[in-house]
């Protein structure tokens, strides 16, 4: 998940071994007319029936990046806790990962474009052609998971068999977490 107040992406995809297939994605465009708070209530609606559908074992979602315009970050922030509350709800694992750690993991570089990403997540997918930005960050963020999700357990599993001290050292910051959810606008 990738939140945003307007435009919110999902995607979901299964996993089985090493093997990734395309199950569905979206966007949610709300109205922009409406309050924030309305648009909120819009997307923990129309989320809870993606969530309620699809019935995820983990969700991804981006983590909060800087961003210059305060506003917007807020807004983003808003959207974002809505993903989280909705996944909690549910009892979806929630992993998290930063926009430059997908872009990465997706396209081989942290400073790749909205297209690049569209265009690795539809050829990883064998997608007919590529998805909205949203929803193509969304999917992005889904396949993170899938590749980081197994290493990351395997290095828990490790870490727990280390000395409490030595183990905290090497926590990772962030849990890695396929149903996932992106935007590109905020506001």
């Amino acid at each position: 998940m990738d939140p945003g107040s307007r435009h919110f992406g999902w995607g979901v995809i299964r996993a089985e071994g090493n093997r990734i297939a395309h199950v569905a994605h979206g966007v949610i465009d709300v109205d922009p007319s409406l309050s924030l708070a309305r648009r909120l209530a819009q997307l923990d609606a129309r989320l809870a029936e993606v969530i309620e559908r699809y019935r995820p074992h983990v969700g991804s979602v981006e983590t909060l990046f800087f961003h210059r315009d305060a506003q917007a970050a807020a807004k983003l922030g808003h959207a974002r806790g809505v993903a989280l509350l909705g996944l909690a709800r549910a009892g979806v694992e929630v992993a998290e990962y930063a926009p430059a750690h997908v872009k990465r993991a997706v396209a081989g570089k942290g400073n790749a474009d909205k297209r690049q990403v569209a265009h690795m997540v539809s050829a990883l997918l064998a997608l007919e052609s590529p998805p909205r930005a949203d929803a193509a960050d969304a999917l992005a963020l889904a396949i993170t998971h899938c590749r980081r999700g197994p290493i990351d357990a395997a290095m828990n599993a490790r870490r727990s068999e280390l000395p409490e001290g030595v183990a905290a050292l090497l926590r990772p910051r962030r849990r890695r977490g396929a149903i996932a959810f992106a935007s590109r606008r905020v506001g």
